[in-house]
């Protein structure tokens, strides 16, 4: 293995090298079930390679000490058994057995790392039979375990700097198979700057404690993480929770955690609606936080309606949803899980939850009623992957200084793109210094009052309160007469002159 210093690498190499490993299993399985043995093994590289650093730069320094070099690899943040790394796998890879060989590996780190790894690769397994008959597997594996061997692949921190790989490259993959796919948005992938404008906006501090109840890889929980790193000389007093129900992406918001150096954490497997995991010691009653932030399924179809009456969290004293759309479950359950003064949420929705009558209609009443919604913000159509249609956020406020609702229409300015639109950092400062101002603006922002939102019937329709009609210039008639009859004298004087022309040519 080289252990020479390389040239700086780009997040655009490390994704388009990532992407081509995942062409060894096109055409043999799904990439719904390829991406986690991608994903898996892009971790298992990276610590690998994190290792490696820094045993090498203990090497450099301390070489002629190889029991104190031992000793301070043992307080490493991770330990990594000889065996179990990349490196050793790959040496092994042209002889029979690597699928039993990995997963000897990922048990093997999941053992040496305590509860920080515990259970994560419970539901990943490379010896299985989806990768086909014996041969096929293993060779499969060997060409898997060479794309993430080449030089390009080289992740070692003296090489990567602070670029964040593991979770530009997730969600790099992530947004290309929901292209493949065609699911939903709101099951698959958040734009990173809807997931920057919601951590910026709800404004986390020091010693808050921060949830997302459908965390997917974690993303929108570490950037809320990061903006305390940012606002407080890199304070850690902070505390991550989240929970996430499809099982091999619980794994990769653990393995995301465990990367980014964020042991201050708890992320747990399971139906958050049916099965809330975040609860107190006693079992009954549900964890409370600071700031709670979700990007959840939209619309969700069989959400646990059926158990939904009964709670025993009763999270829908204010109503049941309807029984095909989950969208104000998680809006009730993550009302029902802020602090009494302290709690601030930031949810991303479908346009419907503003406006939909019967009982989310009576949900949305009471939750005005109330005084918890703080501000409506619009954003463009075609922001998320695999669907054209606009979401909005919702932000609620435990305390508020006012009973009124702000909108804010930014559905009209992005950048354009080929499939997708983004927000530019213009586009996300305007919505953060409307926000902040809370007042109305010409076009763009409406602060309405608690009766005029009744006088609505409490519908949160955009158009209901921001007047975006640009009234048409009036046509002047003679002037474009005046300009039709200046244009028929020049095509007069241009045919009589291609006469001319053809004549010449000899053409009658």
């Amino acid at each position: 293995m080289s252990t020479e210093q390389h040239n700086p690498i780009t997040q655009d190499e490390v994704n388009k090298a990532v992407w081509a490993a995942c062409d060894t299993f096109r055409g043999v399985i799904s990439s719904d079930t390829y991406k986690d043995f991608v994903l898996t093994m892009l971790f298992l590289k990276y610590i690998s390679d994190v290792y490696q650093d820094e045993y090498d730069q203990l090497v450099k320094q301390h070489g002629d000490n190889p029991a104190l070099i031992t000793a301070m690899m043992a307080k490493q943040r991770f330990v990594l058994l000889e065996g179990a790394s990349f490196w050793a796998l790959y040496e092994a890879r042209h002889t029979a057995g690597n699928g039993q060989r990995i997963d000897q590996a990922l048990h093997a780190i999941e053992e040496a790392n305590g509860t920080k790894l515990k259970n994560v690769f419970k539901d990943i397994s490379f010896n299985t039979d989806k990768l086909g008959p014996e041969k096929q597997k293993n060779d499969l594996l060997r060409h898997l375990l060479e794309d993430f061997g080449k030089d390009i692949m080289n992740l070692r921190p003296s090489r990567v700097g602070s670029l964040d790989i593991i979770g530009n490259a997730y969600e790099y993959l992530i947004k290309h198979f929901a292209a493949g796919s065609g699911k939903t948005a709101g099951e698959f992938y958040t734009p990173p700057e809807v997931s920057d404008l919601l951590s910026i906006i709800l404004d986390p501090q020091e010693g808050d404690g921060i949830c997302d109840p459908a965390c997917g890889s974690g993303s929108l929980l570490m950037k809320c993480g990061r903006q305390i790193r940012n606002q407080f000389e890199g304070s850690k007093k902070y505390a991550l929770f989240g929970q996430e129900a499809i099982g091999s992406t619980w794994a990769l918001a653990k393995m995301n955690m465990f990367l980014h150096g964020e042991d201050n954490h708890r992320i747990e497997w399971g139906d958050t609606i049916r099965n809330p995991q975040l609860k107190e010691k006693d079992g009954n009653s549900l964890l409370h936080f600071d700031v709670v932030t979700a990007n959840p399924p939209f619309s969700l179809d069989k959400w646990g309606h059926e158990d939904a009456a009964n709670d025993p969290y009763g999270r829908f004293r204010r109503g049941v949803p309807p029984k095909t759309k989950g969208d104000y479950a998680f809006i009730s359950h993550m009302i029902e899980t802020l602090k009494p003064t302290t709690g601030r949420m930031g949810v991303v929705v479908p346009h419907g939850v503003l406006f939909r009558a019967s009982s989310e209609g009576k949900i949305r009443k009471q939750l005005i009623e109330e005084n918890l919604l703080d501000t409506v913000i619009g954003l463009p159509e075609k922001l998320f992957f695999g669907t054209g249609i606009p979401a909005a956020i919702l932000l609620f406020k435990k305390q508020k200084t006012d009973n009124k609702v702000l909108f804010i229409d930014a559905s009209r300015e992005f950048k354009s793109g080929k499939n997708q639109n983004l927000l530019t950092e213009d586009n996300i400062q305007k919505i953060l210094d409307t926000y902040k101002a809370r007042e109305t603006t010409d076009k763009y922002s409406y602060l309405a009052t608690f009766e005029e939102i009744a006088e609505n019937d409490f519908n949160l329709n955009i158009p209901r309160y921001v007047d975006t009609f640009e009234e048409e210039a009036e046509i002047d008639l003679v002037a474009v007469r005046t300009e039709r009859l200046k244009l028929k004298d020049e095509l007069a004087t241009l045919e009589v002159e291609m006469q001319g022309f053809l004549q010449e040519l000899g053409y009658e």
